[in-house]
């Protein structure tokens, strides 16, 4: 009698308790659609008669690699708040998150092989142009295995095709139509990507860059990084007029959706193409926004409010939108994409970690590398007595 209980509980159990899911569930809640068509914002055109396409395709490859690059600046920037805080990081530092779609959106518009010069704020295009998050923590902690052995900081970054990084506010716009004009006269059809912020766009240098560059028919991407804000001045408050894509006057220009990639991807393709063709220089503006303050010296919320920061927080942020756009469209799973930010989260804690445990350069290294290519030389140091060598 109680064997027959014990069976009849038993098969009543069986019956309630859910079955493993199958391998056929499994297979079908991954089964992610390659590629997926959206609408994007039509850009504002100036002197053009076509602009950028109105639609962009994401391929799931390429969806999830924009997306993991910009988790990676956004986090690689929170990082560096950090580690100024810390006192890892001293002196200039200009954060760039809430930007990542510009910098994501250029990159993937160009070739390798075309150049990029900006300003200051500059850690995002670093990485998106080939640095890795290890050389540029190195360097703004100023450590030996910096990617400007760590002699430059944050403002002064380099690689392969990317010129800075430059410290004085305009100054890059002139040195990138010299790199527009070496591209022309080498005859490569590269072009080049000249980054500037709404704060510089009122220095005479950049009129006289466009004025030379449409003479010269320069293959030059002027790029206006309108963050609404030039230090803690709002452009309302700094210029007469806001348009800045058609401040080129005489050059053409659109202004672009900056917060969302696939808009930047596609001007930009556009506007490369334009430049390739032999058509001279063009000017984009991109409207987009910075979270952090000015630099570290600037809380961020003394000229603007914080329910105005939460607000593009909540409704523009470049990486919540293309996350939304992947998961609508089944291009992505919200588990797979917490997986990639566990993952980079996991990446940028190692970095910092390097960069706060390697060796500075010692000070036999401050003569180091002023030529490329030089013989060796003595240098004076801080008096006639002090020596140093200089090795290219």
């Amino acid at each position: 009698m109680r064997k027959m209980l014990a069976a009849a509980v038993s098969r009543m159990l069986s019956d309630i308790t859910p079955k493993p899911a199958t391998s056929r569930v499994l297979v079908a809640s991954c089964d992610y659609s390659n590629d997926a068509t959206f609408e994007i914002k039509k850009c504002d055109l100036y002197r053009l008669e076509d602009g950028p396409p109105v639609t962009a395709m994401l391929t799931r490859e390429d969806g999830l690699r924009y997306y993991r690059v910009m988790q990676t600046i956004r986090q690689m920037e929170l990082k560096a708040d950090q580690l100024y805080k810390q006192k890892f990081i001293r002196g200039f530092c200009h954060l760039c998150d809430g930007q990542e779609a510009c910098y994501v959106g250029l990159e993937a518009g160009i070739n390798p092989s075309d150049h990029i010069i900006t300003s200051y704020r500059a850690h995002g295009l670093c990485y998106t142009r080939g640095l890795s998050v290890r050389s540029i923590l190195a360097e703004l902690t100023g450590r030996r295995s910096g990617c400007a052995k760590g002699k430059g900081g944050s403002m002064h970054m380099y690689t392969k095709n990317f010129y800075g990084g430059n410290g004085i506010v305009g100054a890059q716009v002139p040195l990138g139509a010299g790199i527009a004009l070496a591209c022309k006269y080498k005859e490569n059809k590269e072009v080049c990507l000249t980054i500037y912020g709404d704060g510089a766009a009122n220095q005479g240098q950049i009129s006289e860059a466009y004025n030379m560059a449409a003479l010269w028919n320069l293959p030059c991407i002027f790029i206006c990084e309108n963050n609404r804000y030039g230090m803690g001045t709002s452009v309302e408050r700094a210029a007469a007029s806001t348009e800045y894509y058609k401040r080129g006057n005489f050059l053409p220009g659109l202004r672009v959706d900056g917060m969302d990639v696939l808009c930047v991807r596609e001007a930009t393709k556009f506007a490369a193409d334009y430049c390739r063709s032999g058509k001279g220089p063009i000017l984009m503006e991109l409207q987009t926004y910075r979270y952090h303050g000015h630099s570290m010296s600037d809380p961020g919320v003394s000229y603007r409010t914080r329910e105005e920061i939460q607000n593009v927080r909540s409704k523009s942020d470049p990486i919540m939108l293309l996350r939304d756009k992947m998961v609508n469209n089944k291009l992505a799973s919200v588990e797979e994409l917490k997986g990639i930010d566990v993952e980079v989260r996991q990446a940028i804690d190692e970095a910092a970690q390097f960069a706060t445990t390697d060796p500075e350069p010692s000070l036999e290294d401050l003569g180091q590398h002023i030529y490329s290519s030089n013989p060796p030389f003595e240098i004076r140091g801080a008096n006639q007595w002090i020596k140093f060598k200089s090795v290219s």
